[in-house]
């Protein structure tokens, strides 16, 4: 037993001080606030949330990709108060998330590039080359926005399938010490000790490729494909090769962050036709992200705007970022929905 412990302590020390290595130094400049509202019509790429099955036939896929849902019988039944209710199956991408990076503490690019500080001492963007031509370090900090578009532009009135509400503030990472300690991280995903190694970053190639060509792979869950590692949950990016690359890796990391702390719900597959569910443990296949800002990327590449999780940068990363003007960075979120329309007591709230 005594060597059993000795053994896990070990494992836990040398895990916690292998994150500690990606944090970066202090930062050594003040980086800027820049900034513009979404337009709803001109920076969103509305095939994203394509294709649109009922009773698990596509009625609408534009070229679009897509995963598994919910299959076999096209009808659906809900339970709640009163008699239960019946409903055909309804399936496709809700656009209801906005994510973004910034460098400066407070800094909301999508809401103008405004600063909204309310005294609370955040680290600010790092970005740090280790010697030349070798590995780069950078931190940045996050904003979680709900942003139903469907729903506050009245695209589909009164339909419960949508996720009702408003575009608000839901989440940022300047009050949340986990962000920026590596450590303290490790409490909140103690599974990262187990990949904190050369071999596991490896297995990442395939999730790579998988990601390129089609959706991520769930059984390499501690990977964000071409982007790196999930762990640890923190805005330390051990690997920096560009900010659209490093940007899009921390995307991936909130929406798992938010699943473990039971803040974002999954709502897809056989399990979602009646409401939303706990998912602690992310299905990246759930996710599809379009960048909106400095560029918004509305041109479509092989006949599409948005990428699953982990898929390369090369392609849409190109002339993204902008000195000076455009390095901080926000991506529309569009989720897998699968849901019982027709079915009055199916809706239960997504936090």
């Amino acid at each position: 037993m005594r060597g059993l412990l000795r053994w896990i302590g070990g494992l836990l020390v040398g895990a916690c001080a292998g994150l500690a290595l990606a944090a970066p130094p202090a930062a050594t400049s003040s980086p800027t606030c820049q900034g513009t509202f979404l337009n709803p019509i001109t920076d969103v790429c509305w095939s994203c949330m394509f294709p649109i099955k009922v009773g698990g036939v596509a009625l609408l896929s534009m070229g679009q990709e897509d995963t598994g849902g919910s299959g076999g019988n096209p009808f659906c039944f809900c339970t709640g108060p009163g008699l239960p209710t019946a409903g055909i199956k309804v399936e496709f991408w809700e656009p209801a998330r906005l994510f973004e990076a910034v460098r400066k503490p407070h800094c909301y690019p999508s809401l103008g590039g405004v600063v909204l500080d309310p005294g609370v001492t955040a680290p600010s963007h790092n970005q740090k080359r280790i010697a030349d031509g070798e590995q780069a370090l950078s931190f940045y900090q996050a904003h979680w926005y709900t942003n139903p578009i469907m729903y506050w532009l009245e695209v589909i009135a009164d339909d419960p399938c949508l996720e009702q509400g408003s575009f608000d503030l839901a989440y940022a990472t300047e009050f949340d010490p986990l962000w920026n300690d590596t450590v303290l991280s490790f409490v909140l995903a103690p599974e990262s000790a187990l990949f904190a190694n050369p071999l596991a970053k490896a297995a990442c190639a395939a999730d790579c490729v998988s990601a390129t060509m089609g959706f991520p792979l769930n059984t390499l869950f501690w990977c964000v494909g071409c982007q790196g590692s999930m762990y640890p949950l923190t805005g330390y990016v051990a690997q920096h090769v560009g900010g659209v690359q490093a940007s899009a890796l921390l995307a991936a990391r909130m929406a798992n962050k938010l699943h473990k702390q039971g803040l974002m719900w999954a709502g897809s597959g056989d399990s979602g036709l009646c409401g939303f569910y706990p998912q602690l443990l992310m299905d990246k296949t759930n996710y599809k992200m379009q960048l909106t800002y400095p560029v918004p990327q509305t041109a479509k590449i092989d006949g599409r705007c948005c990428q699953p999780i982990g898929r390369t940068t090369v392609d849409y990363g190109a002339g993204k970022e902008i000195p000076y003007i455009g390095e901080d960075f926000a991506y529309q979120v569009f989720r897998k929905r699968s849901c019982c329309s027709g079915s009055a007591v199916w809706q239960t709230v997504n936090p």
